[in-house]
């Protein structure tokens, strides 16, 4: 039976008053959608080959380059958003490859339902598993889509999040690595405390223990009494080797020691923090919450050293950081400050965070450190924009979708 002419029209209106009502009551945010994405993967040459113990155990070249795959979100009203994820060594065409064959499942979406698109990413790669190099690839387009959310709202990210600071503690590592003399290492970590960054991180685990505490000592020496001191054993040391090194380490105030045992020894580790004053950090290595909440169900850390890029991106850290907190545990996120100072500026319990100049310059932008703290700018996102020297160090591309 064919409906009568008037009630097709009263039909037709009736839907577009609800159309109407719905984009109304759902807000124009909700109307935008990802309408392009550039995939970029860059390769960042460091100046002088970086040795830490893996290299003088053997178990690893030194580093003299980091890839990076950045991923640019552009919406259908021209709203923007930049992320990054990164490899050291090896894993960076790997990244990018998987980014690639996933990407195209974001375009048409909503840029705001975050979670889901992680879901959705995570998905579209389901079968190299929920870690490692997968995880690390979705990273890049989640951080894009947290820095176009925060941009969106006319914040920074830490504000977006909730902050509880406009700064956080800050520690230098690139300055104490076991390829530089020690005599430079004292150098850089007067340098260092001269930009204003609060702390200084040394290398450990050389095949010749009586080094590192030689090292250790003479930078202990050097430091006034109240300068942060840590170190990082980078994974080298066996369980009886780490325990003896703990107790010798006892003397010099250590904030912590670092990656004293294998990533994934979750017990050994756990009989460390149990039986030494100092505290043990650990975590970097990992590459997701599940991961992350072996270590924390066991006790192997006081201090948790997330990384974004490696666990998943920003969705990722803050469930990781909402665990830790609920164990009243510390944080010191590794690496990629660009993006963690945010996180740990919203971050609960007073945190840690890991300076490198490194990646400057990628951005055209650089953060402040003054006072032994690194500064969150008022900049909306996480406050960066690519360079020229990136682009110029750009290795490869991908698009998907259309530019509005």
């Amino acid at each position: 039976m064919t409906a009568p002419a008037g009630a097709d029209a009263a039909k037709s209106a009736l839907s577009a008053g609800n159309a109407t009502v719905i984009a109304a009551s759902a807000g124009a945010a909700t109307l935008d959608r990802i309408a392009h994405l550039k995939l970029s993967s860059i390769t960042l040459p460091l100046a002088d080959p970086i040795s830490d113990a893996k290299v003088l155990t053997g178990r690893q070249k030194p580093m003299t380059e980091v890839a990076f795959l950045f991923v640019e979100v552009v919406t259908s009203e021209g709203r923007t958003g930049v992320g990054f994820s990164y490899s050291k060594r090896a894993g960076g065409p790997g990244q990018f490859a998987h980014a690639k064959e996933i990407a195209e499942v974001l375009v048409g979406e909503d840029p705001s339902d975050i979670g889901k698109l992680w879901t959705k990413l995570c998905w579209a790669g389901a079968s190299v598993g929920r870690s490692g190099l997968a995880t690390q690839a979705i990273a890049a387009f989640d951080v894009a889509l947290w820095d176009l959310k925060a941009k969106r709202a006319g914040l920074p990210l830490s504000k977006l999040l909730g902050s509880y600071r406009d700064s956080v503690r800050t520690y230098n590592t690139s300055g104490g690595f076991l390829h530089t003399p020690i005599e430079q290492v004292k150098e850089n970590a007067a340098a260092s405390l001269a930009e204003g960054i609060g702390a200084i991180k040394l290398k450990v685990g050389q095949p010749d223990w009586r080094l590192d505490v030689a090292r250790v000592a003479a930078v202990r020496e050097f430091l006034d009494d109240d300068v942060p001191l840590m170190v990082d054993a980078n994974q080298q040391w066996d369980r009886a080797t780490a325990m003896r090194m703990g107790r010798i380490f006892e003397e010099f105030g250590l904030v912590w020691i670092e990656e004293p045992l294998d990533a994934y020894d979750a017990e050994g580790h756990a009989a460390l923090a149990r039986a030494l004053d100092t505290p043990i950090a650990t975590g970097e290595m990992l590459a997701s919450v599940a991961e992350h909440a072996r270590l924390i169900e066991v006790g192997a850390a006081d201090i948790v050293q997330p990384d974004a890029p490696r666990i998943g991106g920003i969705t990722q850290f803050l469930r990781l950081a909402a665990l830790a907190e609920s164990k009243q545990l510390e944080i010191a996120p590794h690496f990629a400050m660009e993006i963690h100072c945010h996180l740990a500026a919203a971050y609960p319990i007073e945190p840690w965070v890991e300076h490198f100049d490194w990646l400057d310059p990628l951005f055209n932008e650089h953060l402040e450190t003054r006072d032994g703290r690194m500064w969150i700018s008022g900049r909306p996102g996480l406050g960066f924009t690519l360079s020229e020297q990136a682009r110029a160090w750009t290795v490869g591309t991908a698009e998907f979708g259309h530019r509005p």
